[in-house]
């Protein structure tokens, strides 16, 4: 799963709930319904967390500090990922006045509310602030939780559990909703996102629910997924990927690694020949698809030669949306009995590894120069290509419109956009 920290609400007012979040998209979104049970209680502060790294554990413990410091007659609890996993740790912290369990997050009774659970607003994560002038942009909907793998690095499995999906008619009517409220953009998220449908009756793929999807909403103008897995790629899902306009020519690959010994110490289930095809076939069919990746650097045993396999995969599968993860041994899982790099190699190693990713991705972003975009034009004066190229709009161009722009040139990463 792609990870990136949401950003904390503006500061309420003192009497306010508040719910911060940390960690994924999903958290996110259902940081949202915890927000709604929360039914006005100013004297609760909330904090959704992430275990996902160690990293994000500490930023857990620091934002759950600094919230103590600005309320400290609130009553602060704490869920998420690093409630379960991190339990004990985070239970012994002053600051602490209670923990919510994970699987309990979404539940009622865990914030002292009355609402029925089927009265409560979908589980939906939007992008950009909705005013009648400005309609939200994006939306965000988790078409599935949990995990079945066993990724030996991984510790998600241990806070969210078996993987779980909606079903076809439940995530329609989210998206419903969300084209209602002027989203021109609808993302299908979760944990494992191409495991979709494996729990569901006669275990259809996720090729399936994106058909499904398409024919259900002609008019939904762009539809992208979040990272997937390659090895759970259907056929369907990959001619979807490689042919239809309305899907996003844009993959983000859960790869990890680009060396074979150390993906399949990782417990992975493709090799880098595998990833590399895949990239090579869609790009053959759809030649402006663009390649995302999460790729682990100073994995236990990672020899240079290994390391040098990660710039490898890198530059075959031309990852130019690349997230890095220095590795971090995580409580319980395989990876954290392995032998262990030194924390100085495996910062180098990332910091290498993301300057590769940066390299790619300036010499890409140089490329569409001059070229003509179609523009999602959000509410902070940016917008994404369809690529998910990101792009400055023209001064005074609003937000909730997709707009013909022409890439003029690129400054601190950005392409900065001009009238067509």
């Amino acid at each position: 799963m792609s990870l990136a920290a949401a950003p904390d609400a503006p500061s309420p007012a003192t009497n306010a709930p508040e719910v911060i979040t940390l960690g994924c998209r999903l958290n996110a979104a259902e940081s949202d319904r915890i927000r709604a049970m929360l039914d006005g209680r100013g004297d609760m502060v909330v904090v959704n967390s992430c275990a996902v790294t160690e990293e994000a554990v500490r930023q857990t413990r620091r934002t759950i500090r600094r919230l103590r410091r600005r309320r400290p007659d609130a009553r602060l609890l704490v869920t998420g990922c690093a409630a379960d996993i991190e339990r004990e740790a985070l239970a012994a912290m002053p600051e602490v006045d209670t923990i919510v369990a994970n699987a309990d997050k979404l539940a009622p009774a865990s914030w002292g509310a009355g609402h029925n659970a089927a009265a409560l607003p979908p589980l939906k994560m939007h992008q950009g602030s909705s005013t009648a002038a400005t309609p939200r942009t994006r939306g965000f909907v988790a078409v599935q939780n949990g995990c079945d793998h066993a990724c030996t690095f991984c510790v998600i499995p241990q806070g969210r559990g078996q993987s779980r999906s909606l079903t076809v008619p439940q995530v329609l009517g989210e998206i419903e909703l969300h084209l209602a409220e002027g989203c021109r953009e609808v993302v299908l998220t979760g944990v494992d996102v191409t495991s979709w449908g494996h729990d569901l009756p006669g275990a259809p793929a996720l090729g399936t629910l994106v058909a499904e999807v398409l024919r259900a909403f002609p008019a939904l103008p762009r539809l992208r997924l979040s990272s997937i897995d390659g090895a759970e790629i259907d056929p369907l899902l990959e001619d979807l990927l490689a042919g239809e306009a309305r899907v996003m020519p844009h993959v983000h690959l859960s790869l990890q690694h680009g060396h074979d010994l150390i993906l399949k110490r990782m417990k992975r289930r493709h090799t880098a020949a595998q990833a590399i095809a895949l990239v090579a076939r869609l790009k053959a069919r759809r030649a402006d698809i663009a390649v995302g990746a999460d790729l682990i650097a100073g994995f236990p045993t990672e020899d240079e030669a290994m390391h040098r396999a990660n710039f490898a995969i890198v530059r075959d599968c031309a990852v130019v949306h690349g997230h890095v993860f220095p590795f971090s041994p995580r409580p319980g899982t395989p990876a954290a009995r392995m032998p262990q790099l030194d924390h100085a190699t495996i910062m180098r190693r990332a910091a290498e590894l993301r300057a590769a990713v940066a390299d790619t991705r300036a010499r890409w972003l140089g490329s569409l120069i001059g070229q003509p975009l179609d523009v999602l034009a959000e509410n902070d004066g940016t917008g994404h290509a369809p690529h998910f190229a990101p792009v400055r709009l023209p001064p005074g161009m609003r937000g909730g419109a997709i707009v013909p722009l022409r890439a003029a040139r690129v400054e601190d990463g950005l392409i900065i956009g001009e009238q067509a």
